[in-house]
């Protein structure tokens, strides 16, 4: 059930995070995305459920550091961001890859 206060905004989700491990998860219905960092779990549900017509079951969310990473003899940080993870019901799927 979604809370009265809660606003629906298509900005929080940024993009979905692609990678190997995330794309083996797609098979068990969760999918992770990349949200804005003062967004919580009820803002996300709404707008997961809003934009894809699913069903959210469960969400995590969680912060990820800043790393050190180096180019040629130059160091530089990544961005810190918050990651969703976000279970889905067993009858709806979301479609990220077109076939």
């Amino acid at each position: 059930m979604i809370k009265k206060n809660t606003i629906i905004e298509p900005d929080i989700i940024k993009y979905p995070i692609i990678t190997d491990k995330t794309t083996k998860d797609i098979e068990n219905n969760s999918y992770c995305f990349k949200v804005t960092k003062k967004s919580n779990k009820n803002q996300i549900k709404a707008t997961i459920e809003e934009i894809f017509n699913v069903k959210v079951q469960k969400i995590n969310t969680m912060n990820m550091p800043r790393k050190v990473k180096t180019i040629g003899r130059f160091k530089g940080r990544t961005t810190q961001y918050k990651k969703a993870i976000i279970q889905l019901h067993k009858e709806y799927t979301i479609k990220l890859f077109e076939e």
